[in-house]
């Protein structure tokens, strides 16, 4: 939720110590942004195509419009492809108050392009990631040694990704257009929670820059526009299945039109003040996709997925606080009996390994 008093007191903190982007550069970074930049940019050339790949969502988008800013006027074209369904009611406004232009990857033509980078993810999150060749690699997840590219900068520590790109516009020397620096703006919020999540001041001094250049009116407007009636019929179907587990809420929603709910009702469970863990399971056409949020100061949702789902031939992983998991129901079917239900085998797996 929009919050102006968070907003108010990360600026005002920004403003007390006085930090620049140029004081930012941690100790073991063997580049500077600046050269990082020039690294970035030596990858493409003036008669390349590029194509942006990305899981998208706000931070995803923000990162997306951002890069291909930088190589406006450097490059032949630059074109975004999404893998996944987009249907949750703020992205979808996100997307059309900000203008974003994208295409499902089903669309693409390899033989068209001849750079091709990920953003907000890495090759291993997705299979249609993994099936292209890639040229660059900019991501805050923790990475996976199967992340290589010509150019790779991945900053786990960093609470979103639209930090890393705002650095990046930073050093280019340009400054962003209302549009960019509201997606930008609107990518940090949602991937640092409003800085409940974990986060760098890198983060806060990107906020506090975009702060200035951002239109607070479509902010707010994106954020209101999260409920619809559907997802209300969602969340009475999750109150009615809620299981209690210690310091866990888990619910198991069956067949889901799009993955998207089930990350909406991870979120909103890990608000009850019993809950530590949230974790909400469901179907998508051949996955079992589970939704993993921890609210507490021990444990690790990343760490989590990947040991509790991995060995189901999953594709797991995720921050501290929010991890992802995804089995095709084709690897749990070939152990499992015929009439194998996957939300007992989730809540099953949850409690032996508590």
């Amino acid at each position: 939720m929009f919050r102006p008093d968070i907003i108010k007191r990360k600026v005002h903190e920004v403003k007390k110590f006085q930090v620049t982007y140029s004081h930012l550069q941690p100790a073991s970074e063997p580049f500077t942004s600046a050269e990082k930049l020039n690294r970035l940019r030596e990858v493409v050339g003036p008669e390349d195509i590029l194509a942006i790949l990305i899981n998208a969502d706000p931070d995803a988008m923000a990162s997306a419009i951002a890069l291909k800013r930088l190589f406006w006027r450097k490059i032949k074209k630059v074109l975004i492809y999404h893998v996944n369904s987009i249907q949750r009611a703020d992205n979808l406004t996100f997307i059309k108050l900000l203008r974003i232009k994208q295409r499902h990857i089903r669309s693409i033509n390899p033989s068209h392009i001849t750079k091709w980078a990920i953003l907000d993810s890495q090759p291993h999150h997705h299979e249609a990631l993994m099936k292209l060749p890639v040229d660059i690699i900019i991501d805050h997840h923790p990475p996976d040694q199967a992340s290589k590219a010509a150019y790779v900068d991945i900053r786990e520590n960093y609470g979103s990704n639209s930090t890393i790109m705002t650095e990046y516009l930073l050093a280019a020397r340009i400054r962003p257009s209302q549009r960019l620096a509201t997606a930008l703006f609107y990518g940090i919020m949602t991937d640092t929670d409003n800085f409940v999540r974990a986060s760098v001041f890198n983060d806060v001094n990107a906020f506090r820059y975009l702060y200035q250049y951002t239109n607070m009116n479509i902010v707010k407007k994106i954020e209101f526009s999260e409920m619809t009636k559907k997802t209300l019929a969602s969340y009475k179907i999750a109150m009615e299945r809620l299981i209690f587990f210690k310091d866990m809420a888990f619910v198991h929603m069956d067949e889901v039109e799009s993955p998207d709910i089930l990350v909406v009702i991870a979120d909103f469970f890990l608000r009850l003040a019993e809950t530590t863990w949230s974790i909400v399971s469901g179907t998508h056409k051949d996955k079992l996709i589970i939704i993993l949020r921890n609210g507490g100061f021990w444990g690790d949702a990343g760490k989590t997925a990947q040991r509790l789902f991995g060995e189901w031939g999953a594709s797991a992983g995720g921050h501290k606080d929010s991890a992802r998991a995804e089995i095709p129901m084709a690897n749990l079917l070939k152990e499992m009996k015929s009439e194998f239900n996957p939300g007992q085998f989730v809540l099953n797996t949850l409690k032996a390994s508590r």
